[in-house]
């Protein structure tokens, strides 16, 4: 049983680490102007600081330039491929063709990844890549298990195959789905998606012989939300992908939190070392458990184990799992005492869980009291008010500056 690869995002330097610390093998991170997230926090220096980092401790981090690009574009292609190839990345995310033939022209030496924007649904179209100087090819995501199956039997022994086990779905063709442009004016092929799909609309029909009397479809006072798609989430899924021979496990969401990351690493590195360690016993329900306490919307098995599945669509726009909250993150020790860079309001009696990484179950305690950062006098609360707001309490267990702590409602 070959043991696959978990590929975690990185919007930021602290949020590689945070992910490292949590259990991925890998990052996946954008350029600072040619990603489709544009708005993740990793510039240049940030990008070459992650991935001095991740080769210091024997991790990988590859880096995205999966526009689709205009002829404008080439020249700022070629600078940030030849700083990826100066800064040794582990490979480059592409979608478009003519970005594979300047990728291949200035940074020979980096595998290149086939990103998941190439919609590569079938091994002819994995073959074709492989045959253009790709290393790996990222599945589109509406792929059954059948067909991913296929794929892997009938691609090239050494193409890599790599697939979404977990995060949110494009109502659309993913950066190239236009909606966004059009309402917005910000371009989700250019890595500034305004997430259109996940706003309220009201909807209306019109009778065509009667133009202009519109009739409003039913929904409720938030509206509807007929284009927001469920998240993904194949932890039960993880034994046939694993026995698949899929290479790597990838989860969506460089824009999400620490405390997003920390959960979701942590819950699918246990779920693939235990099923590897104890295939007979795997117990999906416990992972579950874990990836239900992070803020989502509902979630879904999507195309995975069958086409016909209608459970894809989120119309009520609910946020679920909303019992819990990111309370903050270890950054130091002082006099026996831990320092929490905090993310939400804590109190003396609120209830806490140590988010321990690879370990499933978490460290409940509950907070007795807490001191003043600067003053190191007790207090009853504190609130975020300002960037980076910290404060002293004590913990049950012994921790590392990163941990992350969730607090419950």
């Amino acid at each position: 049983m070959k043991k696959p690869e978990l590929l975690a995002p990185a919007g930021s330097f602290a949020k590689a680490k945070v992910a490292f610390m949590y259990g991925a093998d890998a990052v996946y991170a954008g350029t600072s102007t040619l990603s489709l997230r544009t708005r993740a926090e990793m510039q240049d220096n940030d990008l070459a600081n992650t991935i001095q980092y991740a080769h210091s401790i024997g991790k990988k981090v590859y880096t995205a330039i999966n526009i689709y690009a205009p002829d404008d574009f080439y020249e700022e292609i070629r600078v940030q491929a030849k700083m990826l190839n100066d800064l040794q990345v582990d490979g480059i995310i592409v979608a478009d063709g003519g970005v594979v033939e300047a990728i291949k022209e200035v940074a020979p030496n980096i595998p290149i990844h086939i990103s998941t924007q190439a919609n590569t649904i079938s091994y002819h179209s994995a073959n074709f890549w492989y045959h253009n100087g790709a290393k790996r090819v990222i599945l589109g995501r509406e792929l059954t298990k059948k067909q991913i199956h296929d794929i892997i039997q009938n691609k090239p022994k050494d193409l890599e195959v790599e697939m979404f086990i977990h995060g949110a779905i494009c109502f659309g063709y993913s950066g190239r789905c236009f909606l966004s442009d059009f309402l917005a004016g910000r371009s989700a092929n250019l890595g500034d998606c305004a997430q259109s799909c996940r706003w309220a609309y009201n909807v209306y029909v019109e009778e065509k012989n009667n133009p202009g009397n519109l009739m409003p479809v039913d929904y409720d006072d938030k509206g509807t939300y007929i284009f927001s798609s469920k998240d993904m989430c194949l932890i039960k899924e993880i034994p046939e992908i694993i026995e698949m021979g899929v290479d790597s496990l990838k989860i969506e969401g460089r824009l999400k939190t620490d405390y997003y990351l920390a959960s979701v690493v942590n819950s699918y590195r246990n779920a693939i070392d235990d099923y590897c360690k104890d295939p007979e016993n795997y117990d999906y329900t416990k992972y579950l458990t874990e990836l239900e306490k992070t803020k989502t919307r509902g979630l879904t098995t999507f195309y995975f184990n069958s086409r016909e599945n209608q459970d894809i669509q989120e119309y009520e726009g609910k946020q679920y799992n909303t019992e819990y909250e990111y309370a903050g993150k270890v950054v130091g020790e002082e006099e026996e005492k831990v320092i929490i860079e905090i993310k939400n309001k804590l109190s003396v009696g609120d209830e806490l869980e140590i988010i321990i990484p690879h370990q499933i179950r978490t460290q409940k305690l509950q907070i007795e009291k807490l001191w003043d950062i600067e003053t190191n006098e007790e207090i009853p609360c504190i609130n975020p008010g300002k960037a980076e707001q910290k404060v002293k309490m004590k913990l049950p267990i012994s921790v590392e500056n990163g941990w992350i702590l969730r607090r419950k409602k």
